[in-house]
């Protein structure tokens, strides 16, 4: 039996290897991923040209993954420093790559990423249009839109973020609906000042067809921007944010009629006591669709920590029902990430999703944290190194400060509690001064 898609396949009650690969990652039936997908609560992004790929899921009875961005841009075009951070990103367990490229050879990043990376790849077709039409915004053309759309997919991208969601209509409410920080998407500011200026419908709404034509032919799994999602805590779940969602929803079962997989985008900045209720509202609008974040990030005053701000939302939303984060680095804000950037960003994204995982009940997600537990109660240092979600710097911080007895660190000395408690209930006699 012939398919299009993983959801047609899936529709059809067809297992696919992709699928199968999928069960074995989550230790779950390969029947269960397949149901998941024909619903449409779990896509795998799997372009049909991405021949290293090796295919991950993503929905919430999933394990949460997690999104690097990336990219080279106009003051930062040094493509093997781009290329280190993706061997780095794929050797920390990331599962996605995003590539974010503005400035360049675009295509030769981007054929490089899916001709070797296993990881996902995603990218967002409208930055790419800007830099490979090198012409003013204004005159490109609704086809030179689609085209692009359709370059990436023959190129092997796997998922693509396609800012549709906002339309003239949504854009006059935007504009009647005031906000602290305007529009602060990339994609989004950029399809609503051309539809400002040329007066036109946004193409990817106005064809969305078209779209769906290309991502079914492929097998592109589409990722619905979130033209309006806030950019500071101001601007959270306001107006603007839901009816987008609500014209995402639409065009979710638009897409699930051709069988092309969806995932829908999320905030934003926004305060942690919204997040539940904004994980309901897109389950509920958008029809169960996977939910890709970006942190949430819980508060706007942390210029160089936003990799926790966004953690700590992302442990929540995660927990609550998003799919999908999208990892946010220190240099949030402020700066291109470099490569330690981007390590510690991958560090606490995939932190927050362990996190989640575990008040999810994902199975064998708490094992983890008990096999710590279990080598740290033995003080088993080598263990609790190679069970440390970043060994290397566990393995560090420790040699910098060398106990006087090996059984112990410098915190607590002969005071330690793990230590003393062992031996006690071992019927030895626990001095600690004398010793």
């Amino acid at each position: 039996m012939e398919y299009t898609t993983q959801m047609d396949a899936a529709k059809k009650g067809m297992v696919t290897n992709a699928m199968r690969t999928v069960a074995q990652k989550e230790n779950i039936p390969a029947e269960k991923v397949r149901q998941l997908v024909a619903a449409g609560q779990a896509v795998i992004p799997c372009n049909k040209n991405h021949a290293s790929l090796s295919p991950s899921g993503v929905g919430s009875a999933l394990k949460t993954k997690i999104n690097v961005n990336l990219g080279t841009s106009r003051d930062c075009r040094d493509l093997d420093m781009e290329l280190e951070k993706v061997k780095s990103a794929v050797d920390m367990g990331t599962e996605a790559i995003m590539d974010l490229s503005s400035c360049g050879d675009t295509q030769k990043f981007r054929r490089m990423l899916t001709q070797q990376c296993p990881a996902i790849i995603g990218t967002v077709p409208i930055y790419d249009a800007v830099v490979y039409y090198h012409k003013a915004l204004k005159d490109i053309t609704t086809e030179e839109w689609l085209d692009i759309v359709r370059m990436h997919a023959q190129d092997g991208v796997d998922f693509m973020t396609i800012h549709c969601g906002i339309n003239r209509e949504t854009a006059q409410k935007f504009k009647r609906n005031k906000r602290l920080m305007n529009i602060v998407s990339r994609g989004g500011s950029i399809i609503f000042a051309w539809m400002m200026m040329t007066g036109k419908e946004n193409p990817f709404y106005e064809h969305f067809d078209e779209v769906l034509d290309i991502c079914q032919q492929y097998d592109v799994t589409l990722s619905l921007g979130d033209a309006c999602r806030p950019g500071c805590l101001a601007d959270g779940t306001d107006a603007s944010q839901i009816e987008e969602l609500i014209t995402l929803g639409e065009l979710t079962k638009r897409a699930w009629a051709k069988n092309v997989q969806v995932m829908i985008e999320g905030p934003g900045h926004m305060p942690l006591d919204q997040i539940a209720a904004n994980m309901e509202i897109e389950k509920t609008l958008c029809h169960g669709a996977p939910f890709y974040v970006l942190g949430p990030i819980v508060t706007d005053i942390a210029p160089g920590y936003d990799h926790i701000t966004s953690a700590i939302g992302g442990a929540l939303a995660a927990w609550k029902g998003a799919a999908f984060l999208c990892y946010v680095t220190p240099a949030e804000h402020l700066r291109l990430p470099d490569l330690q950037d981007v390590k510690e960003g991958i560090i606490a994204a995939r932190i927050a999703a362990h996190v989640a995982d575990i008040a999810k009940g994902v199975p064998g997600a708490a094992d983890w944290d008990r096999d710590m537990g279990q080598a740290r109660r033995e003080l088993d240092w080598e263990k609790i190194f190679s069970l440390s979600i970043d060994p290397e710097k566990a393995r560090r911080y420790r040699a910098a400060s060398q106990p006087e007895k090996e059984d112990t660190c410098t915190m607590c000395g002969n005071f330690c509690a793990v230590k003393n408690m062992n031996r006690i209930l071992d019927g030895e006699v626990v001095s600690i001064f004398n010793e």
